[in-house]
């Protein structure tokens, strides 16, 4: 395994993949424009990005590789992470693959068509739960180990 990476702006499960790096030493690379708190630690690469549309997600993209997990809600990164060959886990703790993302991609345009053609649509999706929380975890840790295990 060479690392976990992270779209780190708006990840409300950081320090969840950060205790799971630690644990099993592995390289955490947090990616974002800024105005996250820096993590002293000689596993833990802070990444920040120029100002811009995404920047993060491009730089993800073009690093990560087929021995990677990434974190991200971002279904056309992960679309293009998965083509990297890397594994990509969302915050909830559910894996986004190969088989799965062309749903992900067309569930994700479908809403967009739909907040378009209504603006003042009320909701954006359930609120992010202590047990997403512990869903994440859990699926990281089984992940990274497997992924150390060969």
């Amino acid at each position: 395994m060479t690392a976990i990476y992270i779209d780190a702006d708006a990840c409300p499960v950081r320090n969840e993949a950060l205790n799971v790096a630690l644990r099993h030493n592995v390289a955490l690379v947090m990616v974002s424009n800024g105005g996250i708190r820096p993590v002293d630690h000689p596993l833990v690469q802070m990444v920040y990005v120029d100002q811009g549309a995404d920047e993060a997600d491009k730089w993800i993209a073009e690093k990560c590789g087929a021995a990677d997990v990434v974190v991200t809600s971002d279904i056309p990164l992960a679309a293009r992470c998965i083509d990297a060959g890397a594994i990509v886990l969302k915050p909830d703790g559910a894996q986004l693959t190969a088989s799965s993302i062309g749903n992900a991609l067309a569930m994700r345009d479908l809403a967009a068509d739909l907040r378009a053609a209504d603006p003042f649509r009320a909701g954006s999706g359930k609120a992010f739960s202590n047990r997403d929380r512990g869903n994440f975890a859990q699926a990281l840790d089984r992940l990274v180990s497997a992924r150390l295990r060969g």
